[in-house]
């Protein structure tokens, strides 16, 4: 297949890695020092098992220049998705098919606006991988995985295709018979943990110890299940201790990108997160007072980290 990853970050460089050296015909979006690094020294993978170096790399800004493409895998932050779908338009061709990898649950429907319905999967995935220099990515674990799917539920040949090309790549790849449960059931989990951590500053260990803590995040798992429910989301009855029960098994010293955004000082994806729950929960009547509370708590910080608000820190 001929795939463009459409943001060479963590997640997009770790999997384009992987399906390029099993042989995928894989072009890498990228920018800046990070493409001219590609370019000199190829795409540089650090993992536990060892080093994957993609070189060459067939590695661009413009997307212009790399044709129609089979699919288009997306490992931009929640806030790129819109830009990013304009921008990926002339890869665009009638069978191609795009895959966001954001956390959250609207990059489906933020894609489908500009690019149409057809051509966009629902999608996600697990990995702890990062940018850690120009051109290097750092994976470490091994809860790496991606579940893509159509949004109607329907089986489909490109995504058995796309499967398939994973397969042999030797990634941990599932098509679920409805990948919107898929997708709130990681949101149910990374949001809640995510808007706890940010606000106690604290990590998992912590946070799943402390009584008081552990409540506020069995209350936010509890909304936000609350809320897939009323949008006729089938997830299921044991859905929040199943979530508990993974958030016990994380390794001492767990974090999400969005507490350690938000402690650095960066702009983070909390609109997408906390800010998304207490949306769509409004959308349809639920109440989400302990996310609501941690989104009007971390707004002044994001606010100040994007140059909308100025005061010391």
């Amino acid at each position: 297949m001929r795939i463009a990853i459409f943001g060479t970050g963590g997640a997009g460089g770790y999997f384009g890695a992987q399906l390029a050296r099993a042989g995928e015909d894989v072009i890498f979006i990228a920018r800046g020092k990070h493409l001219q690094a590609i370019h000199t020294q190829g795409l540089r993978v650090e993992t536990p098992k060892g080093e994957i170096v993609i070189q060459p790399a067939q590695a661009v800004d413009d997307p212009t220049q790399v044709g129609v493409v089979d699919s288009v895998i997306v490992g931009v932050k929640t806030w790129q998705v819109t830009e990013a779908a304009r921008a990926m338009q002339p890869m665009i061709g009638p069978n191609t098919f795009v895959v966001p990898l954001q956390n959250g649950v609207e990059a489906p429907s933020q894609l489908a606006e500009v690019l149409g319905t057809d051509h966009v999967l629902g999608g996600l995935c697990g990995t702890m991988s990062w940018i850690v220099g120009p051109g290097h990515i750092r994976s470490i674990g091994e809860m790496h995985f991606i579940k893509f799917g159509e949004l109607d539920k329907r089986p489909s040949e490109r995504a058995k295709q796309l499967r398939q090309a994973f397969e042999r790549a030797g990634v941990k790849v599932e098509v679920p018979s409805d990948i919107h449960v898929s997708l709130w059931e990681k949101f149910l989990f990374v949001v809640s943990f995510g808007g706890v951590g940010a606000v106690t500053r604290a990590p998992i260990e912590v946070i799943r110890t402390l009584p008081e803590t552990r409540r506020l995040l069995e209350e936010c798992l509890r909304e936000i299940f609350a809320v897939a429910r009323a949008r006729q989301v089938a997830l299921s009855d044991g859905s929040v201790e199943k979530s508990m029960a993974f958030l016990d098994s994380l390794a001492l010293g767990g974090t999400t990108s969005l507490q350690r955004d938000i402690a650095d000082g960066k702009p983070s994806e909390l609109e997408a997160w906390n800010g998304a729950a207490v949306r769509l929960g409004r959308e349809v009547g639920v109440a989400t007072p302990v996310h609501e509370f941690i989104y009007h708590s971390l707004l002044p910080l994001e606010l100040r980290a994007r140059g909308k608000v100025q005061f010391p820190a």
